[in-house]
């Protein structure tokens, strides 16, 4: 140590802290002896000799860091920030053998950026070292022997020695109280409050009391224990900044440390006139608390509460003049009013519990608590948690937030209240919250009643009938089917509508918070069964986003087990699984409940296969109504592997298992078209599409239904069989659809939605639209075209044969895409098709899928294989060969070839591809490289019977209306 670092002489420190606690931290240092103190914006200022900064290091609760100045000097550019730092006599604090690093902050016009500040810094103390002693010291960024601090500000720079190491608030203790999952606080901000109540001087009088409500990880109560007790915070830490500084006085701190140790000695023998009482009804939070106060090395008794229920019972006889109640909801998200709402009720509790005139402290986001407490704020100071702002505010128990008179007598608060039918008595924030409790006293009154005589046991409640209360309100029962818990339990869903911008933000915050504080009486439901649906803008993609792979290898029970706020619920004489709490919807759309069950009617009227195709299928519930029908073919495709999988739990759940049912993941629009290439179709459809879709999935592609629906629509229609049907449902309140063009390509489209709207969704008539779409009948006489869906171009302009629509009737009462009695395509196992196995799936018998007895009367007829029917004369022609070629008003492709028609041999005959092929099965007429005929189409039907490809209308005399 020099002369200039000697004990007597004074010295100039500067101690940080968080913003917001200058005025707590320089109250802090001059009880501790410091001189000169000066608050200043993120830091104090004091002075004092070395032993007065050691003291600070020791016992200072606030301080973050403690720093030793050792310069001001110029830094308008790195010159000058270089020259000052060099000058200074690097050689009497850093040894040789010790590490440095160096800690820049502020920045100016020529110093901008914090890391250039650092290596100039580092070259200046190193180029001093070198010159002085020969050598220079190492660079350690991690845990260096010294901490050199260089701060810019303007064009001034201070330059000084970290004191302190590790920032102060970690006190050396075992264990993190971010290890809880309670939102731990950190110490400072503990102690900050702690400050804030005058907590230091309740203990001068003995026997002090703490209530804490909210301790979480027990850094509150620790913090409160070591203060009563005279416990230095700084006790248990085993490194500090100055130890591998060459200026450190090691027989002054190890003095204080002996000190330290007399002083915590003395205290505990205090421990047993202290009473510490937490409140949180959060699991693990009893012994968060009790393990915060053994890593602190201090025994004392606690008392922990779990509901509001015991607070009277256990301040009964607790003294004003002793007495700080604390309350800490720091660790509640911003998005979270549910649970902001148990934690307000709960603070409320504690503070009517409070003797009049006992202090309150509250750490919280917003002025909503001080508005639930109608308490006269007698301090506070904001802060920032994390980049969120808060405020650290104390009152008076008792004294109402009318009271203008500041020398008045305390009063008891007048909070408000609304009395509900039963005489229970619940708090709000807005005193005209009584008249959302009375409508939906009412309307729930009615609601049971339409529900007991409909049998349906989730419907909704309550629907924006106020104004100012724009809310809707869902419940749900428990299914019949459910166990443990679950049984015979109640659910809400509390969904709120966005308020116009002329309403004030935090005047809606505080009825919604009075919502969730009445649905749950009045509607009987615990208020842990409350969950509130906040939705956001969200990005493309984002609907599917952290979604796992599937896991396709489960047993049964672990496949049907349910995940983590997910229940079972009854609806139309079907189970469905429900998720309350994991994600943004349901899984089950109540204002769909009568189109689902039209769904079920249509699959009973359906005639011949029953073939059901379920498009945007979110969790299949309508699969589940069409299969409840008797629908015995059912295709249910989705986007999300996620939906996919839950739909088919609830398929399992109501017994519709086996080959007969499949789910495929796909883009919904992309496969509509691919299948148009396919001989799969279906009898009836049933599409609800979002409104709107970027999903990153998708591509490039974005989906917009009023944009998009008419060529979707055209796309399903043409994968109707000759009387098929689809229910096309859409969300969009201001949906038109566009009936001109769905006219001119063949498509009628009614609209059945007044039909569709559930009772409990009378005032919102708009909550969805459902069509009912079909293909145009061909009029009475018109010819038949012989091609199929898919053709394009002039193929498919050849007459129907006569029997054509007797074979489309045989055909249509064949499962899609089989042959005879074998089995349809995709009939196999999920895992197997993701593994890429063929399978059943494109196996028919001992033959792949595409070789069937078609083959085998073309051989008979002496035609190869894909070759067309015979036209109106009778004769064979092969494929391609359209009534047109044989006007000759247009060659075949194979008479346009340079070296003549190419004759069909064996080789073109091979396997159709499967379904999930994801496009048009290869031409079956000279390889892959020979183009389509007549587009980009697959062949020809060899039935007959209309089109199945991307045409824009009906026929007329066997041509096709562009």
């Amino acid at each position: 140590m020099t002369d200039t670092q000697a004990p007597s002489t004074t010295l100039e420190f500067f101690a940080t802290c968080p913003k917001g606690f200058e005025q707590l931290l320089a109250g802090e240092l001059a009880s501790l002896g410091a001189e000169g103190v000066r608050a200043l914006h993120g830091q104090v200022a004091f002075s004092g000799n070395l032993e007065t900064a050691y003291r600070a290091c020791l016992w200072s609760r606030i301080a973050s860091r403690i720093v030793l100045v050792l310069s001001h000097a110029a830094s308008a550019d790195a010159d000058e920030l270089y020259e000052g730092l060099y000058e200074l006599p690097w050689e009497n604090h850093i040894a040789l053998t010790s590490t440095f690093a160096v800690d820049a902050h502020g920045t100016n016009n020529e110093l901008r950026n914090t890391q250039f500040i650092a290596l100039r810094a580092k070259d200046a103390v190193c180029d001093r070292l070198q010159a002085k002693l020969g050598a220079r010291p190492s660079v350690e960024t991690r845990n260096p022997d010294v901490t050199i601090v260089v701060r810019v500000r303007n064009n001034r720079m201070t330059c000084g020695i970290d004191l302190s190491g590790d920032p102060l608030f970690r006190r050396g203790t075992s264990r993190r109280a971010a290890d809880d999952g309670l939102g731990g606080m950190r110490p400072d901000y503990a102690a900050a409050m702690l400050a804030a109540g005058a907590w230091h001087r309740l203990v001068r009088h003995g026997s002090p009391t703490l209530i804490a409500a909210f301790s979480g990880s027990g850094t509150l109560v620790s913090e409160a224990a070591g203060i009563a007790l005279d416990r230095a915070p700084g006790l248990l830490r085993s490194r500090w900044g100055f130890t591998g500084w060459l200026g450190h006085d090691e027989k002054a701190w190890d003095a204080l440390l002996e000190e330290a140790d007399e002083r915590a000695a003395h205290g505990a023998e205090k421990a047993g006139e202290l009473t510490l009482v937490t409140v949180d009804p959060r699991r693990g939070a009893a012994s968060a608390a009790s393990a915060a106060l053994r890593a602190s090395g201090i025994e004392a008794k606690l008392m922990h509460l779990s509901s509001a229920d015991e607070i009277a019972s256990a301040l009964a006889g607790a003294e004003a003049a002793r007495t700080l109640a604390t309350v800490d909801l720091s660790w509640l998200e911003p998005d979270e009013p549910a649970r902001e709402v148990a934690a307000i009720s709960l603070a409320t509790c504690v503070a009517d519990a409070l003797p009049a005139g006992a202090g309150i402290v509250a750490l919280a986001q917003g002025p909503t608590l001080g508005a639930a407490l109608s308490l006269e704020p007698t301090g506070s100071l904001e802060t920032f948690l994390g980049r969120d702002a808060a405020d650290i505010t104390t009152y008076e128990a008792g004294r109402a937030l009318a009271a203008s008179d500041a020398e008045a007598p305390a009063t008891p608060a007048a909070r408000a209240t609304v009395t509900l039918k039963d005489g229970t008595r619940v708090p709000v924030l807005v005193p005209q919250s009584d008249q959302f409790a009375a409508r939906l006293a009412k309307v729930a009154k009615l609601r049971a009643k339409w529900a007991r005589r409909e049998d349906v046991s989730c419907y909704r409640v309550y629907d924006a009938d106020l104004p100012d209360y724009a809310v809707a309100i869902d419940l749900y029962e428990a299914s019949e089917q459910s166990r443990g818990a679950d049984a015979h339990a109640r659910w809400l869903v509390v969904q709120e509508y966005a308020a116009p911008k002329d309403i004030d933000h935090e005047l809606a915050h505080r009825r919604l918070l009075d919502v969730l504080a009445i649905a749950p009486r009045v509607m009987g439901v615990d208020a842990g069964n409350v969950t509130l649906r906040v939705r956001r803008r969200a990005k493309g993609g984002s609907q599917y986003a952290n979604e796992g792979k599937a896991e396709e290898h489960r047993s049964r029970r672990d496949r049907l087990a349910l995940a983590p706020g997910a229940h079972l619920v009854d609806e139309g004489g079907l189970t469905f699984e429900v998720n309350l709490a994991e994600r943004l919807d349901t899984g089950l759309f109540l204002d769909h409940r009568d189109v689902r069950a039209r769904v079920r009617e249509m699959a009973k009227e359906t005639l011949g296969s029953k073939r059901f195709l379920n498009l945007f299928a979110y969790t299949g519930t309508a699969t589940c109504y069409a299969a409840d029908g008797g629908a015995k073919h059912t295709t249910t495709v989705d986007l999300s592997r996620t939906y996919l999988d839950w739909a088919e739990r609830n398929m399992e759940r109501n017994g519709f298992t086996g080959r007969d049912h499949e789910f495929v993941q796909a883009d919904v629009v992309r496969w509509v078209t691919e299948q148009r290439h396919t001989y799969n179709r279906w009898d009836l459809v049933f599409c609800d599409p979002p409104t709107f879709s970027n999903s990153k999935r998708m591509g490039r592609d974005v989906f917009d239904v009023q944009r998009d629906h008419a060529e979707l629509l055209i796309g399903i229609s043409r994968l109707l069989t000759a009387n098929g049907v689809c229910l096309f449902s859409c969300n969009l309140r201001g949906f038109e659809p566009d009936v001109e063009k769905l006219a001119r390509a063949g498509v009628q489209i009614a609209d059945v939605t007044e039909g569709t709207i559930p009772e409990d969704f009378k005032r919102n008539a708009k909550i969805h639209h459902v069509y009912l779409v079909k293909r145009t009948p061909r009029p009475e006489g018109a010819p038949t075209s012989a091609a199929p869906a898919c053709a394009q171009g002039s193929a498919g302009r050849t007459p129907a044969r006569p029997d054509s629509r007797a074979n489309e009737a045989r055909r249509d009462e064949r499962p899609y895409g089989s042959q005879g009695g074998r089995p349809r395509y995709g009939a196999g196992r999920r895992n197997d098709r993701d593994a890429g196995q063929r399978g059943p799936h494109g196996l028919r018998g001992d033959r792949p899928y595409g070789s069937d007895r078609r083959e085998e009367r073309n051989h008979s007829a002496g035609r190869p294989y894909g070759a067309g029917p015979h036209d109106s004369r009778g004769s064979a022609r092969p494929y391609g060969a359209g009534s047109r070629d044989a006007r000759g008003d247009r060659p075949r492709y194979d008479a346009a070839r340079p070296d003549g028609p190419r004759p069909h041999t064996a080789r073109s005959q091979g396997p159709m591809r499967p379904l999930m092929g994801n496009g048009p099965r290869p031409s079956q007429h000279g390889g892959a490289d020979r183009p389509r005929l007549q587009g980009n189409g697959p062949r020809p039907s060899q039935f007959g019977g209309g089109h199945r490809g991307r045409n824009d209308g009906p026929t007329e005399g066997g041509r096709t209306n562009r």
